[in-house]
């Protein structure tokens, strides 16, 4: 048997080493957590890297397979006129999901113009309204096709 001076004196040591343990690891997840939120922490360069980026050209009124790449408009007579008064504001997608006829556009343009502070458009509404009916015609369908052939059943409480 262990007399108890020798049990006393073994506790006190475990619990010493338990202690070290324990401070070992709120040391070391406090660093770990310093080092998620600044990764840049354990980088010891004396001096900070510069990177030269030279200037990319963009054309943003490029054509590709005869899409304008920036708007996905489609390129024909009237784009540009598209581009430049209907994309300033907005989305070319709220122009193209649209779909309307020109009576809508041209009903359409005057409520732009009298309540969210559309420019008058002048003799560039028409070539603008003949593009997005050319291009963007009314569908025929609604959103959905109509729901036939379904087999209904009745809920049980």
């Amino acid at each position: 048997m262990i007399s108890e001076k020798v049990f006393r004196t073994l506790i006190i040591k475990v619990h010493r080493l338990l202690m070290l343990l324990l401070a070992l690891f709120v040391i070391t997840g406090g660093l770990i957590l310093y080092y998620m939120s600044n990764p840049s922490f354990f980088d010891f360069k004396s001096e900070p890297e510069t990177i030269a980026v030279a200037p990319v050209e963009i054309d943003e009124d490029r054509i590709e397979n005869g899409i304008h790449v920036r708007t996905g408009l489609v390129d024909a007579e009237g784009l540009m006129l598209v581009v430049n008064n209907c994309t300033n504001c907005h989305s070319a997608k709220l122009v193209t999901q649209n779909r309307m006829t020109a009576e809508r556009w041209n009903t359409t343009i005057k409520w732009m113009q009298e309540t969210q502070n559309l420019w008058d458009l002048g003799r560039n509404q028409e070539v603008i309204v003949n593009y997005l009916v050319t291009n963007y015609p009314p569908k025929a369908i609604g959103r959905r096709a109509v729901l036939t052939d379904i087999d209904w059943y009745e809920l049980n409480n």
